[in-house]
């Protein structure tokens, strides 16, 4: 490929990327994995599904943020009141700060695998700094670059699910046709894989950079300030850049389920308890190596670190972007801490309390897979609230949501909404 090539591909890829990475943190690992063995193959249709679902929401997000130079909580204040947004932005913090807390003890839980008795709180309170720090003193873009190459370990996924070998007509039939339990094991699952999927700190996130995007072009000067000129064009490449991203998610996602399913399901472990059984997934890929199995952990724990220290920064930080909208701070990655001190301490403290989460005895992989839960309930409401701003002709003016994103839209919202109750009266 040619550089010119390459430098035209590039100026497509951009939040949506980003954003697309980050949606395969380590709750998403652990979900995808204890779905593959849990249920096998049957969990395969489900990566399909969704892919038109979370493209759709993602795609309404990112076209809120770039033709409003707003996040979204400040494009929600604005349409409704300070009333309405700061329940919203409550949840997200309470999901946020909850999946923050999970991510660092299940990294902490990965460099154990690697490191045995190494001291779990040393390292969460390590990675808590590292990531503080790098947030404050890195810029962004350079602080993504390096985490790519970590969560290029994921691709371990996509050649340990060829190896293992399959019923490749078994694989292919059970990727199209849904598999449906009416259990409370299946609900919570089916709520897990759309919470971690569909997830609230995705939107906020989303919107937030396309915003942050206007400002580094100078069609705006601040984010929230002015009205910045889109062209079609720019709606497109944004669209594309979506696409590409919860693409790259949703494979990710098929391929680690197929590896639990032929590895951990095959192999009679459902319940995936502890970050040494998630890791039990890879050994096929260096079962002729001399300690096969430490090399599965190495590969697995870089995998669960690389895309922690990518997706704890989106969290706190789509975090730090919905309360400074809230209440009218200066925000953006791209300042330096002495311009948003308040954006900057949010990210901080978000951060410190998803540490203290760690010290209340909850096992690092479980509370992984609960976040995504939570998540999941949290989602609705503020999937309703997207839907709306992104049918506002006086926010978005001519380029409202079509006929097709209402209706892929609305059907998010019936489905997760519908799945809930399900799980709730499955339970009672």
């Amino acid at each position: 490929m040619s550089k010119h090539r390459l430098k035209k591909l590039s100026k497509i890829f951009g939040p949506g990327i980003i954003t697309g990475a980050s949606d395969d943190d380590p709750s998403g690992i652990a979900t995808y994995t204890q779905a593959g063995a849990q249920y096998g193959t049957g969990a395969l249709w489900f990566s399909l599904f969704i892919y038109p679902l979370v493209t759709t929401v993602q795609e309404m997000c990112g076209r809120i943020g770039l033709l409003t130079g707003s996040g979204l909580a400040g494009v929600i204040k604005k349409k409704y009141s300070k009333k309405t947004v700061f329940p919203i932005i409550t949840l997200l913090l309470v999901a946020n700060t909850i999946n923050i807390g999970a991510d660092i003890g299940a990294m902490s839980a990965s460099v154990n695998l690697i490191f045995p008795g190494f001291p779990i709180l040393l390292t969460t309170l390590l990675f808590t700094v590292t990531i503080i720090l790098s947030e404050i003193l890195i810029p962004y873009q350079k602080y993504i670059r390096i985490l790519k190459y970590l969560t290029l370990s994921l691709f371990a996924y996509f050649i340990t699910a060829l190896i293992i070998g399959a019923n490749w007509q078994q694989v292919f039939t059970a990727s199209i046709i849904p598999h449906v339990e009416f259990t409370p094991a299946f609900s919570m699952m089916f709520v897990a894989l759309f919470g971690t999927t569909i997830s609230p700190y995705l939107f906020f996130w989303q919107t937030s950079e396309e915003a942050e995007e206007d400002v580094a072009k100078n069609k705006i000067k601040e984010i929230g300030e002015g009205k910045p000129h889109i062209t079609k064009r720019e709606i497109k490449m944004m669209r594309v850049d979506v696409m590409l991203g919860i693409g790259f998610s949703v494979i990710t996602m098929w391929f680690i389920i197929m590896t639990a399913a032929g590895t951990l399901y095959t192999g009679g472990i459902s319940d995936v308890i502890t970050a040494d059984q998630a890791a039990k997934a890879l050994e096929p890929l260096v079962q002729t190596f001399p300690n096969s199995g430490q090399i599965a952990k190495t590969i697995f724990a870089l995998g669960v670190i690389g895309t922690g220290m990518l997706a704890i920064p989106i969290l706190s930080g789509s975090s730090a972007y919905a309360l400074s909208e809230g209440f009218g701070w200066k925000q953006g990655l791209s300042k330096k801490f002495k311009e948003a001190k308040s954006f900057y301490l949010i990210i901080s403290s978000s951060t410190v309390v998803g540490l203290w989460i760690n010290f209340m005895g909850l096992d690092p992989i479980k509370a992984l897979y609960y976040t995504a839960i939570i998540n999941g309930i949290i989602a609705v409401p503020l999937l309703i609230a997207v839907i709306k701003v992104a049918n506002d002709k006086k926010i978005l003016h001519k380029h409202t949501n079509k006929r097709l994103s209402n209706v892929l839209g609305w059907l998010t919202v019936a489905i997760m909404g519908f799945s809930i109750i399900i799980m709730v009266f499955t339970w009672m």
